[in-house]
């Protein structure tokens, strides 16, 4: 039977929007207030959006089921096999004595904690991002700036921080691709508009997380450095993206700002050179500084990651042609059609332009995930480490123990997201705003700050919403261009405070249950970072000047 999405379940709105929100209410009350663990947190809003769904939206318990399952699945893979096979790498590193090595070489371009956070956090993590997404910049930047001497928790918030501009570019393109894809709209002209947003924010994340590190001050000591990492970035984001290898913008960005920064650094340095202490709240300055590593022995230290790098390049470039592989009964993708829920949901208008049939397929692309090329570096580092079978077993059983919590919280929370959206309860939260009127463009970018709360990627916040943005801004004679792009440039802002980003920092620090304490921390940011997405959109909407930026 077909299930008929109901957008309005309850006789008042304002009560099918409160109904509608529980599952994330539920999920904000065990993860802040009474501080459970993360995993814990999912599940009760993983069982509340089941029960909404089914006791009040009327969806039928099989299909409910199936879109946990559905859900589930695409954060087992290819999600939870990035994070896992990335902290597996991470670990076989640190023992062999390498990641040492690693932190020496980044050490010896600056040892001042801030420019450390920069280059690793910001620059380093773009190219992670635009190589794979999947919350591989986080799990690896955070766990190298921890092994540099940064305290957990603030490692934990600024990789959280950084990992945002870059995200509309994430895995060679996929949110822009996935937008283009739900809208009609052409692809290279979202791709325009987003390049006309992120460059002014991709100049500020810099400053942003050095500010949250330390002093007015001592954030302005750093500022030509900023500027460099900052400014590198945001021109090269700029110029791919009006290219039409828009999907090496992060790649391309990433890498252009770690060189360009780099060779910055060779001949300019801090008035003081900062640090923090790790078991204490102070700081000190004047730490000697670590001589700079030649750049043979540089380059053999970072040869996992660089191997990791080059893995992830070829395999992203020749995507669609791996994806084409079939011989027989042996394929490179398998679609699996979900049973009772491929094409048996509607989604019916004003969410969709005409009735539409939801496709429910998983998506099994076991040769171009993330993950998997993640593995095959292992593969092919391990003799050129010379790791133990003693070390292997060790890092084994370290991986075992920080992924315990993050994978059923990431299995949990994708369950919760396709649940809502399959059974109807996103397009009743999307629906609220598009009653804002006049201020729409501002909330524009809030809801797709909502969908990536609730979908944990930037891509399923555009599936989540794409369609619904764009009609809403046909009804209020707006662009169609400026406003779907808005759900992604604003969705990135979401990206720091879903708690699958969370779980993937707390894992990479080694703090597991201290997820509460960093939403709490990022949670101001991420709304402030939106805010200044939404007024910009705001302007790009009314403000002549800017109205020139949205491409006809």
């Amino acid at each position: 039977m077909i299930y008929t999405q109901n957008y309005s379940p309850l006789p008042y709105s304002f009560l099918s929007v409160l109904v509608a929100a529980l599952p994330v209410l539920v999920l904000f009350y065990f993860l802040v207030v009474r501080r459970a663990l993360a995993s814990a947190a999912a599940l009760w809003g993983a069982l509340t959006a089941f029960l909404t769904a089914t006791l009040v939206y009327h969806m039928p318990a099989v299909k409910a089921s199936m879109a946990f399952v559905n859900g589930a699945l695409f954060g087992l893979f290819p999600i939870c096999l990035t994070v896992v096979s990335a902290m597996f790498l991470y670990n076989m590193t640190v023992a062999t004595g390498r990641f040492e090595q690693i932190k020496n070489s980044v050490a010896g371009l600056s040892p001042d904690h801030r420019l450390q956070g920069v280059l690793i956090a910001f620059c380093f993590g773009a190219f992670l991002e635009g190589a794979a997404g999947g919350g591989t910049p986080v799990a690896i930047c955070a766990a190298m700036l921890v092994g540099l001497g940064f305290r957990p928790f603030l490692a934990a918030g600024i990789c959280l921080i950084a990992n945002t501009s870059p995200v509309a570019y994430g895995g060679f393109g996929t949110p822009i691709i996935t937008l283009a894809s739900v809208t009609g709209i052409d692809v290279q002209q979202l791709s325009h508009m987003a390049g006309n947003q992120l460059p002014f924010l991709s100049f500020v994340i810099p400053f942003w997380l050095v500010k949250c590190m330390c002093s007015w001050k001592q954030t302005f000591e750093a500022l030509p450095a900023i500027i460099v990492a900052g400014g590198s970035f945001a021109v090269s984001q700029y110029l791919f993206a009006h290219s039409k290898n828009f999907p090496l913008t992060d790649i391309a960005g990433g890498l252009i700002s770690l060189v360009v920064t780099a060779i910055f650094l060779r001949f300019w340095s801090p008035k003081t050179i900062w640090r923090m202490k790790t078991k204490e709240e102070d700081m000190e300055e004047g730490t000697e500084a670590i001589g700079r590593m030649p750049l043979g022995r540089a380059l053999k230290a970072w040869m996992p990651f660089l191997v990791l790098c080059t893995i992830m390049a070829v395999v992203g470039i020749n995507q669609k042609k791996i994806n084409a592989i079939e011989v027989g009964s042996f394929k490179s993708v398998y679609n699996i059609e979900m049973p009772t829920i491929h094409k048996l949901i509607e989604r019916r208008p004003p969410v969709v332009e005409k009735p539409v049939l939801e496709p429910a397929i998983f998506k099994f692309n076991w040769m171009t995930m993330p993950g998997t090329s993640i593995i095959l570096t292992i593969f092919i580092v391990i003799p050129l480490l010379g790791i133990r079978a003693d070390q292997l077993r060790e890092v084994t059983k370290i991986t075992f123990h920080q992924m315990a919590i993050p994978v059923p919280t990431i299995v949990f929370m994708l369950g919760l997201a396709y649940t809502t959206r399959l059974g109807g309860m996103d397009a009743t939260l999307g629906m609220a705003f598009k009653n804002t009127g006049v201020l729409y463009p501002f909330f524009a970018a809030i809801l797709g700050w909502l969908g990536v709360f609730l979908t944990g990627t930037d891509a399923g916040s555009n599936a989540l919403f794409g369609s619904l943005q764009k009609i809403s801004a046909i009804q209020l004679g707006l662009s169609p261009i400026l406003i779907c792009v808005a759900n992604s440039t604003g969705g990135v802002m979401g990206k720091m405070i879903d708690a699958q980003s969370i779980c993937v920092a707390t894992a990479a620090t080694n703090k597991v249950g201290t997820e509460a304490d960093i939403f709490k921390w990022v949670v101001w940011h991420s709304i402030a970072l939106a805010s200044i997405v939404g007024a910009i959109v705001m302007a790009q909407a009314y403000i002549p000047m800017f109205m020139t930026m949205v491409p006809k």
